[in-house]
């Protein structure tokens, strides 16, 4: 079979002739339909994270061995399964969770696999979807999905997944002005959960106009460029002050972060008001100086969102297959193409998601 591999980090993914895969036990072997293309599989094709101060986090330090398979967001057609598979069966067509851990610590054993000290992710830590087949160490970490276009429902696996645990996660305090930063994959997907889910009134900032036609339509109730002074989305004043205004001059409730990035943080500290909760969910990486005493003096929440749990995903699938969500896939690209479809997300040329189709 073929697979995209990284062989080592900022390298060009090679197209490899691998072995075909065969299943035993409670294995299943995939044919791979599509694997979304996410922020994640950059990192690991860079090689790791920015901590900020010049410190860089390899990915090797996590445990990832190279030449591995990228491709965490897979649905594919069920080709062979393991002879004590049960309830999965030839033909079907499946989402994989990917967030595997190693399945006997505390977390693992009340489900939260995807927070493990030891995690096992498939298209990380073990071959993902970059590849013609790829294989399941488990039927329990599959789910059906006929109703739902397969392309979409790929990104349900981590960029749904992730803004629906932020979004969760966000809602506790009830808002009335939730803030998405980012309208990449995860803020249009946070857009639409949020108006599902919760009465806010929802605020989507970005520092690109092109992409808040597309956020409007998710749902996005007042849109904020953080660059551009004076234009349709911004007003007069800065954007901060603009944000602050369409809160009544409070401030905003709750804000989730999908860029976390110094500035993008900043200003989500200047624009959270008192008793507000932080989410933060990106990894693009650095450091920030903060003034602690705001922190107790404010009363506010800073916390971090990492994907979710199975179960999380099987909610999501539900609301996707009710047409509650509608996840936006805008690019397709071929096994081959596999360096440009990375390519192009680096340079932030794909709206919602781009899949590649084996």
């Amino acid at each position: 079979m073929k697979a995209a591999r990284i062989v080592e980090p900022s390298k060009p993914l090679e197209i490899c002739e691998l072995e075909n895969l065969t299943p035993t036990g409670n294995e299943v072997v995939l044919k791979v339909i599509a694997a979304g293309v996410c922020h994640s599989d950059l990192h690991l094709w860079e090689g790791g994270y920015d901590l900020g101060d010049g410190t860089f986090l390899k990915v090797t330090d996590r445990g990832v061995k190279y030449p591995v398979t990228p491709g965490h967001e897979i649905t594919g057609t069920v080709s062979e399964i393991g002879d004590s598979v049960k309830g999965i069966s030839v033909g079907d067509e499946v989402l994989v969770y990917p967030w595997l851990g190693c399945g006997e610590c505390p977390t693992c054993n009340v489900g939260n696999e995807n927070l493990c000290d030891t995690p096992r992710s498939i298209g990380l830590f073990q071959d993902g979807g970059y590849a013609e087949n790829v294989k399941v160490p488990h039927f329990k970490y599959l789910a059906k999905i006929s109703g739902i276009d397969p392309n979409a429902a790929a990104s349900i696996a981590c960029s749904g997944l992730t803004a629906y645990t932020a979004v969760k996660k966000a809602i506790v305090n009830s808002p009335e002005y939730l803030v998405i930063i980012g309208a990449g994959g995860l803020g249009l997907m946070a857009i639409q959960i949020a108006k599902a889910i919760t009465k806010a009134k929802i605020i989507c900032i970005d520092n690109d106009d092109k992409k808040f036609e597309t956020a409007k339509k998710m749902g996005a109730d007042f849109v904020v460029n953080t660059n551009v002074i004076g234009s349709v989305s911004s007003g007069t004043g800065s954007p901060i002050e603009k944000i602050i205004s369409i809160c009544n001059n409070k401030g905003a409730d709750s804000i989730i972060d999908f860029v976390n990035a110094p500035q993008t943080v900043k200003t989500g500290l200047a624009v959270l008001r008192k008793r507000g909760n932080l989410v933060l969910v990106g990894l693009f990486g650095g450091s920030l100086e903060i003034s602690l005493v705001t922190i107790p003096l404010k009363a506010i929440t800073i916390q971090g969102a990492y994907t979710g749990n199975y179960n999380d995903m099987v909610e999501l699938l539900d609301l996707a297959k009710r047409g509650v969500i509608k996840p936006v896939v805008s690019k397709k690209y071929s096994l081959e193409d596999a360096n440009n479809a990375l390519e192009d997300l680096k340079a932030r040329k794909i709206i919602g998601r781009a899949v590649i189709n084996p």
